[in-house]
């Protein structure tokens, strides 16, 4: 075999894949084997294996491997199977256990087999994901069901291969699937959630009768989930007494709750701390807070108890409150129809302030008053009351109010280079995730990763250092960062005329959607701004020959401004770009496209320059 007629060109194909899931006894394990064949000097990458897992929730045993070469030869693999920090696209990080089979060549077989163990309740994560990077020729997915104390599973699927049958149950209770010639799933940036756009079963494990209309499920699931805020937060006196401590008689509305959601702020926050050894944790090990009242006292709680302390002390505090249950947008998709209630998984708390509903995650660590995680804006969810709820939609921010400002001021030498200040702030939504990427990170790791981030925004080698102390504990104010900057060979160009690049703060636009076609909807985390205002003194004598035209686009869903002013012996450069857009389909792809090209030729245009010494000529 040279090639695959259905996959033309693929450097490798899956000629066989089996998963195995047995959800029975004290923890589930799930048995996976690859047969992948190599087809060009390209696909001997794939002898280097990743095994993707979760530390503490599940992890990679039983791991064996071989390859095959061309003249039916064996080589059992025996070498170092590494743990090691993974990057995908889009930033995305996960661990894999990895490795490298030897003597791999065009023509090889590559074979591994792997068992994940969960941790105990893995079940309630059951799914089989068929699409793989690289097309599949044949596989076989099993699940042998808990079934336990009365519990019972029921399976949905969504976009499976064609002519692949829907998943059945076998007489001895075991749901199987076969599925042949599934096609190799295309990785783009800015897509969706990865999984939610692959074919794929997904599982739901229930102890409770099954119901199938779904208002009436709901409607149980909502009133059950009100019953147990309710009776989390229902400590009157003691949040009456705790707001007490917080606010002053005669704060208003909005300076109240302010002081309330920082107050929450400051407990310890258990989500975000490392996590410890099985060891540590039973030695540590402490029951759960009864209620807000038990939170307030112990001073710390994890992110889902804060916010419900926040709901307890807003509500005490005289304002309409209620608790809401939000689908995290970061993994998926939230459908109601699917009834699963684990999808709503994270929580926040809707305020009626001065006439106008607010969303609020105090339990989301540095996340700005009045605004909520990226992952939770613009998703469904059920704010909860004791008629069992009703669906409401979060709020997506302005993109005003996640903004990195570049602020320079700069001069040019003799010789083409730029030299000076640049202070980058980041706002809201942009800060609140640095900070959060960071949170375990020392002074060094910090400076280091802001320095690398500056130096990618700049289209050529720069020479940075950042000069300040950042603000890397507050979610009221932005991360502001300072750096000295030397960017060599800036100005090119000799005799009578130096030319200048308009744009300086450019890379990171510099290729975004050049591709021609577009297999995937385009969706970006939030809606987002960026604005550079850039002072350039130029060195005595030297004149502005020409300037670019200014641009301004406005798409209404994107926007970008261009400006190049000049003084008497100095540059002024100001540019704006705006992305209002949270998900938008593959068919405005060329639009938005078009807009980016619209955006590098702004960008890439030159201002013409006289240096002094042909002035003096003149």
């Amino acid at each position: 075999m040279t090639s695959e007629p259905l996959a033309p060109g693929a450097p490798a194909v899956i000629l066989y894949r089996q998963v195995d899931r047995d959800d029975n006894g004290l923890t589930s394990h799930e048995d996976n084997y690859f047969r992948i064949k190599i087809l060009t000097e390209e696909g001997r990458k794939y002898a280097d294996v990743e095994i993707p897992f979760v530390k503490g929730n599940n992890d990679v045993v039983h791991l064996r491997a071989r390859s095959i070469r061309p003249d039916g030869s064996v080589t059992d693999f025996d070498g170092k199977v590494f743990e090691k920090s993974i990057v995908k696209a889009r930033g995305l990080k996960y661990l894999a256990k990895t490795f490298t089979l030897p003597d791999v060549q065009v023509g090889s077989i590559v074979e591994y087999f792997y068992t994940y163990d969960f941790k105990e309740n893995a079940l309630f994560e059951s799914n089989w994901i068929l699409s793989h990077e690289l097309f599949t020729k044949s596989a076989k997915f099993s699940l042998k069901p808990y079934h336990g104390n009365n519990w019972s599973v029921r399976w949905s699927w969504q976009d499976l291969p064609a002519g692949t049958s829907k998943p059945q149950e076998d007489p001895e209770g075991i749901i199987r699937l076969e599925s042949h010639n599934i096609p190799a799933f295309r990785t783009e940036d800015f897509m969706p959630p990865e999984n939610e756009m692959k074919a794929r079963v997904d599982f739901v494990y229930s102890d409770e009768p099954y119901i199938s209309d779904v208002d009436k499920f709901w409607k149980k699931v909502g009133k059950e989930m009100n019953g147990q805020v309710e009776g989390f937060t229902g400590k009157q006196k003691a949040m009456q007494s705790a707001v007490a401590q917080i606010v002053a008689p005669d704060d208003n509305a909005e300076v109240k709750l302010q002081k309330i959601y920082d107050r929450v702020q400051q407990f310890r926050n258990t989500s975000y701390e490392v996590s410890k050894t099985e060891q540590e944790e039973k030695r540590e090990k402490e029951k759960e807070p009864a209620n807000v009242e038990e939170v307030w006292r112990r001073g710390y709680a994890n992110g889902i108890n804060l916010t419900w302390l926040f709901l307890g002390l807003a509500r005490a505090a005289g304002f309409e409150a209620h608790g809401v249950w939000l689908s995290d947008r970061r993994n998926y998709f939230f459908s109601s129809k699917l009834m699963d209630r684990r999808k709503l998984d994270t929580n926040a708390v809707l305020v009626k302030l001065n006439g106008k509903d607010v969303y609020f995650d105090p339990g989301a660590a540095f996340t700005p008053f009045g605004l909520l995680e990226w992952q939770e804006t613009g998703v469904p969810g059920l704010r909860l009351d004791k008629d069992g709820g009703s669906w409401i939609q979060s709020t997506l921010p302005q993109p005003s109010e996640s903004r990195i400002e570049r602020s320079a001021r700069f001069r040019l030498s003799e010789t083409g280079e730029l030299e000076g200040k640049l202070t980058v702030t980041f706002t809201g939504l942009e800060g609140m995730y640095r900070r959060i990427e960071e949170i375990h990170s020392d002074a060094a790791d910090r400076k280091k990763y802001l320095e690398e981030q500056v130096k990618e925004y700049i289209p050529v080698g720069a020479e940075l250092e950042l000069t300040n102390q950042p603000d890397w504990k507050s979610s009221s104010q932005p991360l502001v960062a300072e750096f000295s900057v030397k960017i060599p060979g800036w100005v090119s160009g000799t005799g009578r005329r130096a030319l200048m690049p308009v744009g300086i703060f450019i890379a990171t636009e510099k290729h975004l959607f050049e591709h021609s076609d577009r297999q995937h909807p385009i969706y970006f985390e939030f809606p987002s701004e960026k604005v550079d205002d850039v002072n350039i003194e130029l060195p005595v004598g030297w004149q502005v020959q020409s300037l670019p035209q200014s641009r301004t686009t406005d798409a209404h869903v994107v926007a970008y401004e261009l400006k190049a002013e000049k003084a008497a012996n100095s540059l002024h450069l100001t540019r704006r770009v705006v992305l209002d857009i949270l998900l938008l389909d593959t068919k405005y792809y060329p639009a938005l496209q078009s807009f980016f090209q619209t955006v590098r030729t702004g960008d890439e245009q030159q201002i013409v320059l006289q240096p002094g010494a042909a002035t003096a000529s003149n």
